[in-house]
């Protein structure tokens, strides 16, 4: 039985399953930095997700189906999470940067399918691999080693997560603390970075204690302006999600309790459909074995 979003943001110790992802997240981050920063942002995870999925879900008999510029601006206009012209730039980018292809034989017909290339693929593999590692650290569960073990999950498991998560508004709209980080450019990294530094054991007063943050080499780190990056602290500071501990120095933040516990509860929304997906898919498997 998957688990409800409810009983996962209820559990005591869900909060290391968050931080784990998080390290995961760095990993992959220094493995391909500008392929993790498509994951970086909500408004560009929840396109690339979508992209994903729609060409996993291709069917040959229907030409209309895929990963076509039309059906990813379809999806996601109808939910107002980009604009047509954001997509497009979106789709070009990724070709740019060959993160898809045109699918072969496609070059010059009409609709133009595009393809993730391998690199994609594993870092979309990594992506889902990591998420139910994490799960399996509240139960002992072994869904990282199945989903690792049998591959062709993957092709059932990631567009209902994509479905289930772009169509939610739990998800799709992140509370405005959280929104505050994941709709900015980078945002992501940055909450990322500082939940797998927070010490959960060693809080004070409604705050946990994140340590040395140096914005010049965080900003460099992540790819982004050290001027965003102060932005972004400013507007976190002015409403209580972050602070100094050494005002008006500014090296040693802390992170609200509030903004731990609803960001926590968001995530919630996305593991309980990755769980949910997961489980779902194992049964497919196992009828069509069985």
């Amino acid at each position: 039985m998957a688990y409800t979003a409810e009983q996962l943001a209820g559990n005591c110790a869900f909060l290391t399953s968050i931080r784990f992802l998080a390290g995961q997240t760095r990993s992959m981050f220094d493995a391909g930095p500008r392929l993790a920063r498509l994951l970086a942002s909500h408004q560009r995870w929840l396109l690339t997700q979508t992209a994903y999925a729609l060409h996993l879900e291709y069917d040959p008999r229907d030409p209309t189906s895929g990963f076509t510029a039309v059906r990813l601006t379809g999806r996601i206009t109808a939910h107002k999470v980009a604009s047509r012209n954001t997509v497009l730039a979106f789709i070009e980018e990724l070709y740019t940067y060959r993160f898809i292809a045109h699918t072969p034989g496609d070059e010059r017909r009409r609709p133009r399918h595009f393809e993730p290339a391998t690199v994609s693929h594993q870092a979309m593999f990594a992506w889902i691999h990591a998420n139910l590692a994490a799960l399996d650290l509240l139960d002992g569960g072994e869904r990282a080693a199945v989903f690792q073990a049998n591959p062709s999950l993957m092709r059932l498991v990631q567009p209902r997560i994509a479905r289930h998560c772009l169509e939610d508004a739990g998800w799709r709209e992140p509370p405005a603390q959280v929104a505050l980080f994941l709709w900015t450019e980078a945002g992501g990294l940055v909450v990322d970075n500082f939940m797998a530094r927070m010490e959960p054991e060693d809080t004070e007063a409604g705050k946990f204690l994140v340590g040395r943050v140096e914005t010049r080499a965080l900003a460099a780190d992540f790819m982004m302006s050290r001027t965003h990056l102060q932005r972004l602290l400013a507007k976190a500071a002015q409403r209580g999600c972050v602070g100094w501990h050494d005002e008006p120095r500014k090296t040693h933040l802390w992170i609200s309790r509030d903004f731990v516990e609803e960001y926590c509860a968001w995530q919630a929304v996305k593991f309980a459909y990755v769980d949910e997906a997961f489980e779902w898919a194992k049964a497919r498997i196992d009828a069509l074995a069985g």
